[in-house]
């Protein structure tokens, strides 16, 4: 239960959010691929499931390859469960970072518990939320530094260059982030 492996991919919405991203309608899409407009909307709304050839006709019209397309797909599971047991640890113990998120989606969480390198700097494609669920750290961005305690959150948009570190034993920060498989966009008009 809950194991992505054995569910089916839903293509539909990795095709609506490619075709959005390029700022494309369904009638270019469908031109460029040789699909009709209806086979298409049936596509992004999982009414149809596309063969092989056409989702390759549809990845051709969209500037990718039906393998980013499926890399970007959603499982067709909607929920899964991310139990605790076992992630506290012993206090005074090494870091320790886990996964909140299990499988290959649009969103990425990671809870990092206790200090980290905290001289490596990182930067990365996408936007990502850093929440303190507990204890404190400090964050340099952008050449200042953040001090963070339970409950905040620090926002940082994509490229933004940043290094953090723990200062208090045991802190537990939440690093939310749109996956670097998915190519982030600001909003436009949607068609």
């Amino acid at each position: 239960m809950g194991d992505h492996k054995e569910q089916p991919l839903r293509v539909g919405a990795a095709v609506r959010r490619r075709r959005r991203a390029l700022d494309l309608t369904l009638a270019v899409v469908a031109e460029r691929s040789g699909l009709s407009v209806p086979f298409l909307s049936q596509i992004e709304n999982e009414r149809a499931r596309p063969s092989q050839n056409s989702l390759e006709k549809v990845a051709d019209a969209l500037r990718t390859t039906a393998v980013e397309l499926l890399a970007a797909a959603d499982p067709a599971c909607s929920v899964d469960v991310v139990r605790a047991e076992g992630a506290g640890g012993e206090p005074g113990a090494a870091p320790r970072v886990r996964s909140l998120v299990r499988g290959h989606h649009q969103m990425h969480a990671s809870e990092f518990i206790g200090d980290h390198d905290a001289g490596r700097e990182l930067q990365f494609r996408n936007d990502q939320l850093m929440y303190v669920a507990d204890g404190a750290v400090e964050i340099e961005a952008e050449g200042r530094a953040y001090r963070l305690g339970r409950g905040d959150t620090l926002y940082l948009t994509g490229g933004v260059r940043h290094r953090w570190r723990a200062t208090v034993p045991e802190t537990r920060l939440v690093v939310v982030a749109v996956a670097e498989h998915i190519e982030a966009v600001r909003d436009g008009p949607r068609r």
